[in-house]
């Protein structure tokens, strides 16, 4: 089995690549191909557990679309951004301290032979392998040392669609522009352009298509239609907020070094639900429901809510025994000492609003499982008893204080996983409102589930994509 393989690259970051390889993961699976996502190199603080460790979350949704079991091996290097010079890299799905401290050049051409043998093993494996690129193809500063674009899309011969966010505004430019700065081998890989998050009358863009492709003889293939309802997560967690719901307020903080945000994407589709980003100390004020999210920089966060003045908003909001979910990272914040004397990342004092400390350990855990919630009271009551499956991706363990007594923190999950204090549930997995059935638990709404989501995104690029152009692209 050899695979024919589309490559998904965009103008720009968010431009919509991740958008639209999930729809199409998922809509050649529904024509009965074996589909594989790939992404050689991801950058985000997103990240889902799989077998052999963790992956980017966009090729973890991207391998449920294709209705294939998740692997590390369909995203070999992930990214994680710690400081605005330095990210973490996992390769294979593992930590690797030695590459992260490697100078950047140098690691592109270590890391080639992982990427080219993974997509070489997918290739092999299946029939068709959806490619996504990373920010542009055409940053010609980075071309020498492209290991994610082009080389990729080079070395599967794929079918290249280039992808533009209309709603910025320039994306003809920035469609002519990106097809220019690539050198000749790989013009000749683009099958096609997509505009993407179009607002208004179609046929207004006339004739800015065909003079497009009289330059570059590049057809447009598809107008999609900005779509804010689509119900899959955003590539980097952040979703639309929501101010205007007459319903229960909820604010999440919203730290510089934040992670698997698209945890929370569950929550725009209750009704009435008011939804927002804080950053500022009004806004927790404001809020019936508090979540501190993961972190993937704990020490750096916690620096950032106390310049801010969020730390006493934040205690201002527990004292007032409001609702509180406090999440992996979120749930280190809210304790007291945290350790770290491996090195992994940072000491810190937390904000000491619940009675434990957290040390790092030296190695990270990966696991996903069934959890059951014990009995809870008040806010969270109506969770009692029930099952979710959540997963974790962290060096930090907590342990409540030697002086707290039970009447103070009560456990909620085994394996020091979850507590409650008052009104602050604080819990390590990470995929609480993934479950329908505590969405429905909590906020008396049933919400789409994610098959129906991906779905959806096949039956869109279905309805705005020419009757048989994509199929064209895996024709023998």
């Amino acid at each position: 089995m050899t695979a024919r393989a589309v490559m998904v690259c965009g103008t720009t970051s968010g431009a919509g690549k991740s958008f639209l390889a999930t729809a199409l993961a998922r809509w050649y699976a529904r024509q009965g191909f074996k589909v594989a996502p790939f992404k050689a190199q991801n950058m985000s603080n997103n990240a889902r557990v799989a077998a052999d460790g963790e992956m980017g979350s966009a090729q973890y949704f991207q391998a449920l679309a294709a209705r294939c079991i998740p692997h590390v091996r369909m995203n070999p290097v992930l990214l994680k951004p710690e400081k605005d010079t330095q990210s973490q890299v996992i390769l294979l799905g593992q930590r690797r301290d030695d590459l992260t401290g490697m100078e950047w050049r140098a690691r592109a051409e270590y890391l080639w032979p992982t990427v080219r043998s993974c997509l070489d093993e997918l290739l092999a494996s299946h029939e068709v392998v959806i490619i996504e690129g990373a920010g542009s193809p055409a940053e010609i500063n980075l071309q020498s040392t492209d290991i994610v674009n082009m080389r990729v899309a080079e070395a599967a011969a794929a079918a290249t669609l280039i992808i533009s966010d209309i709603d910025r505004g320039g994306a003809f430019a920035h469609l002519f522009g990106t097809f220019q700065l690539l050198p000749a081998e790989h013009r000749a890989l683009i099958r096609g352009f997509v505009l993407n998050k179009f607002r208004g009358d179609a046929r207004l863009l006339a004739p800015a298509p065909d003079m497009l492709q009289t330059l570059t003889g590049i057809p447009t293939l598809a107008v999609l239609p900005l779509w804010r309802g689509h119900g899959l997560p955003e590539e980097d967690g952040v979703f639309d907020a929501r101010p205007s719901g007459s319903g229960l307020s909820v604010a999440i903080v919203a730290y510089p070094y934040i992670s698997n945000l698209d945890e929370f994407a569950p929550l725009s589709q209750v009704p009435g639900l008011s939804l927002c980003w804080a950053r500022q100390s009004a806004a927790i004020a404001a809020a019936d429901l508090l979540i501190l999210p993961g972190s993937k920089h704990v020490a750096a966060d916690l620096a950032w809510l106390r310049q801010h003045g969020l730390d006493a908003a934040i205690a201002a909001h527990l004292a007032a025994d409001k609702p509180t979910l406090a999440i992996c990272g979120g749930l280190q914040m809210l304790g007291g000492e945290i350790k770290d004397p491996h090195g992994v990342e940072a000491e810190a004092q937390g904000l000491g609003l619940l009675p434990y400390r957290t040390e790092f350990q030296r190695q990270k855990r990966y696991r996903h499982s069934a959890h059951t919630l014990a009995p809870l009271s008040g806010f969270w009551a109506p969770l009692s008893g029930i099952d979710f499956d959540g997963y974790e991706i962290r060096h930090g363990r907590s342990v409540p204080s030697a002086l707290d007594s039970s009447a103070s923190l009560h456990r909620v999950l085994g394996d020091d996983c979850g507590w409650q204090h008052g009104e602050t549930l604080a819990l390590y997995p990470h995929g609480l409102f993934e479950s329908p059935v505590v969405m429905r638990a909590l906020f008396g709404r049933n919400t789409r589930t994610l098959d129906d989501t991906l779905n959806g995104l096949a039956d869109f690029v279905d309805a705005h994509f020419a009757p048989g152009i994509l199929r064209s692209f895996v024709a023998s």
